[in-house]
């Protein structure tokens, strides 16, 4: 019979101590977490890298594309309102002064109805229709903008011209400067036609975002305004406006790049004319947009291409001061509310 002695079973199986100091193995996991940490960083650096090579791309091309037309007229292309193909002669005066008068009379709108809306979600509506509603304002965003258009030409428009405009050139008839301003023929299609559908288009937009961050103000806030004997109005105005007044600014400026960039919709209803008679908020004109779908697939290249790049350069421009006035306030509000703390 064969034994085992002590010895070699002591040798044979090691003791905890030589398990404890034997090496361990590599963790693989705390690397594959660092190796994947990079890898997500170098992702979101190059993809806000690339937006900004798109930005300066697409500024470049517009420059390039347009630099007949700058060559040729300079910035007296933006203070002349001949628009003339058979003659070759531009200007771009019309089409701005419709995008900025359409746009400015849907914000004008817009904004007041928005914070209503968004106000009545949060702070009066019932609950059983909060929701419905909610979403019925968020699914007008999602009708196309043809539709509008189609329905703001075939409906609203003349709805405007019977029951709007008639009446108002009837009531200031030879009123000096008021009578000019609701002057021209009741068509129901114009500046102020254009303005109110763009306005009704942008308003589901600016609400919803309003609505999403009147709700994120700490409730806690607003119940020490109301137990402090604060009416509902109070505490909007001082006390959720200013913990949101970012988000709604946001979703202000939100609207006004929609109304800028609208095609479709004021294309129908804005007249399409390159001429401007008077400043009626009634006459035709034209946008920037609906002259570039208008004219851009039938123009030649020579000039008539290089003005219509021009005024996507000019829109380009007029975007891009609309946002950094916007993050100028923003920072002059900051400041202030750093001062008086």
């Amino acid at each position: 019979m064969s034994t085992t002695s002590p010895s070699s079973s002591l040798a044979a199986a090691p003791t905890d101590a030589a398990k404890r100091r034997s090496p361990s193995p590599p963790r693989a996991p705390m690397i594959s977490g660092r190796m994947a940490d990079r890898l997500f960083g170098g992702l979101a650096r190059s993809a806000a890298i690339l937006t900004l090579v798109l930005l300066l791309a697409i500024m470049v091309s517009l420059i390039f594309g347009a630099w007949p037309a700058i060559s040729e007229y300079g910035l007296s292309f933006l203070t002349s309102s001949v628009w003339d193909p058979v003659q070759d002669q531009y200007g771009g005066l019309v089409m701005i002064y419709g995008t900025l008068a359409t746009s400015a009379i849907a914000l004008i709108i817009a904004v007041p109805v928005s914070f209503g809306i968004a106000l009545f979600l949060t702070e009066l509506s019932p609950a059983w229709l909060k929701r419905p509603l909610g979403t019925a304002i968020e699914l007008l965003a999602a009708v196309p903008s043809i539709v509008y258009g189609m329905w703001g030409l075939m409906v609203f428009g003349p709805v405007l011209a019977t029951y709007v405009q008639q009446p108002l050139q009837n009531l200031l008839t030879g009123v000096p400067y008021l009578g000019a301003f609701v002057s021209g023929p009741p068509v129901g299609i114009g500046i102020l036609s254009a303005g109110i559908i763009l306005a009704i288009m942008i308003i589901p937009f600016i609400a919803s975002v309003m609505r999403d961050v009147f709700e994120v103000t700490p409730a806690l806030l607003k119940e020490s305004a109301y137990g402090l004997g604060s009416t509902t109005w109070e505490v909007v105005w001082k006390v959720v406006l200013p913990y949101t007044k970012t988000g709604v600014l946001g979703g202000v400026m939100l609207g006004l790049g929609r109304a800028l960039g609208e095609t479709m919709a004021v294309t129908f209803v804005i007249g399409n004319m390159n001429q401007l008679n008077s400043l009626s908020v009634f006459e035709a004109a034209n946008s920037i947009t609906s002259a570039l779908a208008n004219e851009f697939a039938e123009a030649g290249e020579g000039l008539h291409q290089a003005s219509l790049i021009y005024l996507g350069l000019v829109l380009f421009f007029i975007t891009f001061v609309v946002l950094a006035c916007s993050k100028l306030l923003l920072n002059r509000l900051q400041k202030n509310e750093g001062a008086r703390s």
